[in-house]
């Protein structure tokens, strides 16, 4: 399920807006410069494709993003559940990185194929927690204080984009604001 949920920085408790309907995410985001969007999905994936097949599934959107915004670089991310203790500290290493809130010198785009993630943007006194999931485009403009969850059983599949191939490096801020608000999990969990 997509979401925005919209808190102050200082009151990760109070709920400004939350909302599943695209048109008002979009509309919400688009007043702080980001861009969020749908595009269709080609078939049921499970996020176990091959980064070839997804980028060939979705090579006319990705051509056309990368020549309308100068993006050079495009790969697939994905955190999938596998069996045994290996994959339990991966997931926990992975989820710890980016609970911290960061920067880019870049936007940071990302077009879910599969499962769900969340990017808490921290703009203009309000933290905007934003739930995405397959068929999700999230651009974060660069330089915009955010961290991103994937939840305590990570599941999930990104097309990246970058300008560079150092393009996701992060700049990290040290301020410990993602502690204080709601993980991906409760966001979650709220409406069940």
């Amino acid at each position: 399920m997509t979401l925005l949920q919209v808190m102050p920085e200082h009151a990760p408790d109070e709920v400004l807006l939350r909302t599943g309907d695209e048109h008002r995410i979009a509309e919400a985001l688009r007043d702080r410069g980001v861009e969020f969007r749908r595009w269709g999905l080609r078939g049921a994936l499970t996020g176990t494709e091959s980064s070839e097949d997804v980028l060939a599934l979705y090579r006319a959107e990705v051509d056309d993003l990368c020549a309308r915004e100068g993006l050079r670089v495009v790969d697939v991310a994905q955190l999938l559940p596998e069996p045994g203790p290996e994959w339990e500290e991966k997931a926990r290493q992975a989820r710890s990185t980016f609970l911290a809130e960061h920067r880019h010198a870049e936007d940071e785009v990302r077009f879910f194929i599969h499962g769900a993630g969340c990017f808490y943007l921290h703009v203009d006194g309000k933290v905007y927690a934003v739930v995405c999931t397959a068929g999700d485009l999230l651009s974060v403009p660069a330089g915009t204080r955010h961290w991103f969850d994937m939840g305590s059983r990570p599941q999930f599949a990104a097309i990246r984009f970058f300008k560079e191939k150092d393009g996701w490096v992060g700049d990290f801020t040290g301020d410990t604001i993602a502690t204080r608000f709601p993980d991906l999990d409760a966001l979650l969990s709220a409406d069940a």
